[in-house]
């Protein structure tokens, strides 16, 4: 992986991020691939978009259809065929939260699987050999992710065995390299400790010290703490972690959390909200949400958001998506997919030029001035 720093602008960041596959300008949003492709979309509507690097899920592609399959087909790029990047997570949240009695011990999690009840055990070694054979850009290491809120002592112990997989991860990788494995893939390890600033900065100086790492992650956060907590949260834990490597906020979120943390100096996204509300009715548009579910829709002309060029606005009215919505037609998935994601990817690339152009300030407080009428 190359990366290098482009522009600052009041702790807002502008990288530049080389894999085997792509160059991915930040800040980035990576929309969500779990199943391998990005729900209702598929490989051409993603480079339609622009998308540089997209997110799949270990855990439901070890699962279905398995990792040794996707590697007969060329790992995920051949499988999918999606030219570009991928990022890999670990599975490691998928186990906590879709087994009703997932139990991490100091080796590894056991968890049942959602789809058939089968029982299986991830470990540090485990979900790497699964990446491997995906073939992602960006692996993901397994992390011990705890619910929030928490006790001090269960947080402790968490952090602990993070730090204990994370030195486990890390010298089975550079083993594998050394034997021509994974090569061309990076891994990135991630900072835990809830909301707690001791905690965070005990795992994020405890991981960052493992250098031979491309890149670290902070993770367990938009799991229902107040905004503002995990906003203090990261503003926090971002001065302990490598200015020469990518930032990664995993799992959030709204265009607000997105602004925010850009801000806290976070180079890297990925949330399944803009195909989630999508589905559910709900676009994102540059004065704030629509829900195009609404009545008031029925007749409307105007496309969803007259600032935008996605295909969608492009082409349809609120009327026509009303209708689909109401119609239950499966057009609808991927016409308000479309338009999210489009809204997410430009909103990307607009703060990138304002961070270029040292104007951050002034794009945040129209960001928010737009949203606001």
């Amino acid at each position: 992986m190359e990366f290098k720093i482009d522009a600052t602008s009041n702790g807002a960041r502008a990288c530049t991020i080389k894999t085997a596959h792509s160059t991915i300008l930040t800040p980035v949003f990576m929309p969500v691939g779990t199943q391998g492709t990005v729900k209702a979309l598929d490989a051409n509507d993603m480079l339609e978009l622009g998308a540089k690097i997209i997110l799949g899920n270990t855990y439901h592609l070890y699962l279905r259809p398995g990792s040794k399959l996707i590697k007969k087909f060329g790992g995920l790029h051949g499988f999918s065929k999606f030219p570009n990047s991928f990022l890999t997570d670990s599975g490691g949240f998928q186990a906590f939260s879709l087994s009703d009695n997932s139990k991490p011990d100091e080796n590894g999690i056991t968890f049942k699987s959602h789809i058939d009840g089968s029982k299986h055990y991830f470990t540090p070694q485990s979900v790497l050999n699964t990446q491997y054979d995906l073939g992602s850009d960006i692996m993901m290491i397994l992390d011990d992710l705890v619910a929030l809120p928490n006790t001090k002592e269960r947080i402790q112990k968490s952090i602990e065995r993070t730090t204990k997989w994370a030195k486990e991860a890390i010298e089975y990788h550079m083993s594998q390299k050394e034997k021509g494995i994974g090569v061309n893939q990076n891994i990135f390890a991630i900072i835990q400790g809830g909301t707690d600033k001791e905690f965070r900065k005990m795992s994020a100086e405890q991981l960052c010290a493992m250098t031979d790492y491309d890149g670290y992650a902070i993770g367990g956060l938009s799991v229902g703490e107040p905004n503002q907590d995990m906003y203090e949260t990261v503003e926090w834990t971002t001065q302990f972690m490598p200015k020469d490597k990518p930032r990664y906020l995993m799992g959030v979120g709204t265009p607000e959390d997105l602004i925010e943390n850009i801000e806290r100096g976070v180079d890297m996204f990925d949330c399944v909200m803009p195909t989630r509300n999508a589905r559910n009715g709900t676009l994102f548009t540059t004065f704030g949400r629509l829900n195009i579910k609404k009545a008031e829709f029925k007749e409307d002309t105007n496309p969803i958001d007259n600032a935008c060029e996605c295909y969608t606005c492009k082409n349809f009215s609120r009327a026509y998506l009303n209708h689909l919505f109401r119609a239950s037609e499966i057009t609808y998935f991927r016409l308000a997919s479309i338009h999210n994601i489009h809204y997410y990817l430009q909103l990307m690339k607009d703060a990138r030029e304002a961070i270029l152009a040292n104007n951050w300030t002034e794009f945040k407080k129209e960001f928010y001035a737009k949203r606001s009428k």
